[in-house]
């Protein structure tokens, strides 16, 4: 079997570039609007994977020069099985990395696709809590913190999509501090994290925003 290399956020980039190409192919009447939508679509592969072997990053550009939407449906079905996993975690390893939460509601993760998460977020209303958990340098790291809809639309940190949105506060201590000194750190992210992760198409933001916590 073949190793896997495409991330859930890198499928959902090329999925959006799909999108656009198809968009520009049934409305623009420029050629040049047209090709410059297609090396916009070339470029953003190379820059999604800079480092992948020239055979499958060709395999990947064939989706600049296609023109139909049958095309472009082949073309996704045909990257299911390059897809990567979310690490495999037991609820026994998601309670070791949220200790304070004595009766953790945690979702089955053995019923997901985990093809499909860039990252495992789920929200516990009894408790008013939100957690999050994402591979930081191969490891799996956990966030627990306050969970607070705001009851309307904004951009989401994490997707960047303007959808229904939750202030995520995570408070630390940072190292040498008092025991009873803390920061806070908040952002806006999606209520709904199945959704927030089928449009996730970087993951930088997240990914400092965990950087930014560790560090307190």
């Amino acid at each position: 079997m073949h190793a896997t290399f495409i991330g859930n956020h890198q499928f959902n980039a090329i999925k959006k570039q799909t999108d656009i190409l198809l968009q520009a192919l049934r409305t623009a009447s420029d050629r040049n609007v047209l090709k410059a939508v297609r090396y916009s679509a070339s470029l953003m592969i190379d820059e999604l994977f800079p480092g992948l072997e020239d055979e499958r990053k060709r395999q990947l550009s064939a989706m600049s020069e296609m023109d139909a939407a049958e095309q472009f449906q082949r073309y996704l079905d045909s990257l299911e099985p390059w897809r990567e996993e979310f690490p495999a975690i037991s609820n026994k390893q998601l309670q070791k990395l949220f200790p304070k939460a004595k009766k953790l509601n945690a979702p089955d993760v053995d019923a997901m696709d985990r093809r499909r998460m860039t990252y495992l977020g789920w929200t516990d209303i009894a408790t008013g809590k939100m957690f999050l958990v994402y591979p930081v340098d191969g490891q799996l790291t956990g966030l627990e913190g306050r969970y607070t809809p705001v009851n309307k639309k904004g951009y989401c940190l994490i997707c960047n999509g303007h959808e229904e949105l939750a202030l995520f506060t995570v408070k630390t201590r940072p190292a040498n501090s008092p025991p009873d000194y803390y920061k806070a750190f908040g952002h806006y992210v999606c209520i709904d994290s199945d959704a927030c992760n089928r449009r996730i198409t970087d993951t930088a933001a997240l990914e400092k925003f965990l950087h930014t916590i560790k560090r307190g």
